[in-house]
């Protein structure tokens, strides 16, 4: 995996031996985007999933591995709105904090991201780009994990489309 930072920007690249349609649809399809997506120890139930351009995906992560002690039975809500899709190349969403009902948390920075699905010999690379308003958004979000977390769930997706 590939991760670099470009002032607001975010840019996280990673090759995965599938198709550019099967990369895609475990992404674009609820069921197999809540097998895997979350890090390691989480649990992704869709609330709502609506992919289509406007449509909405609101979601929580609810940790279940008690070796991750304080983590241990915490929820993570999100809510993200589609802006574009073009299947399967790629799509872009606005990517919010929420809680159980939907409510944007403006306490913490939103962020559009865009998920690019690039064909290479022999499989697919996945570009996420993750536009912040601001550096110090992005640190905000570096700081509490934000890479970590999705190195370990690149790790879970490989491991699902196996």
């Amino acid at each position: 995996m590939n991760v670099q930072t470009e002032g607001t920007k975010l840019i996280i690249e990673k090759t995965f031996s599938v198709s550019q349609e099967r990369l895609f649809k475990a992404f674009s399809n609820s069921d197999q985007l809540e097998a895997w997506w979350g890090p390691k120890g989480w649990k992704t139930v869709n609330k709502r999933f609506e992919f289509e351009e406007g449509g909405y995906w609101h979601y929580c992560m609810t940790c279940e591995d008690k070796s991750q002690g304080d983590f241990y039975g915490m929820e993570s809500w999100g809510l993200a709105k589609f802006k574009e899709i073009q299947a399967p190349e790629r799509f872009l969403y606005e990517d919010m904090f929420s809680d159980e009902a939907g409510n944007v948390n403006p306490d913490m920075p939103g962020m559009d991201i865009e998920v690019a699905f690039v064909p290479v010999e022999g499989g697919t690379k996945l570009v996420t780009t993750t536009f912040f308003d601001s550096v110090e958004s992005l640190e905000k979000l570096s700081e509490m994990g934000m890479v970590e977390g999705f190195s370990s769930q690149m790790d879970r997706l490989e491991e699902y489309l196996r």
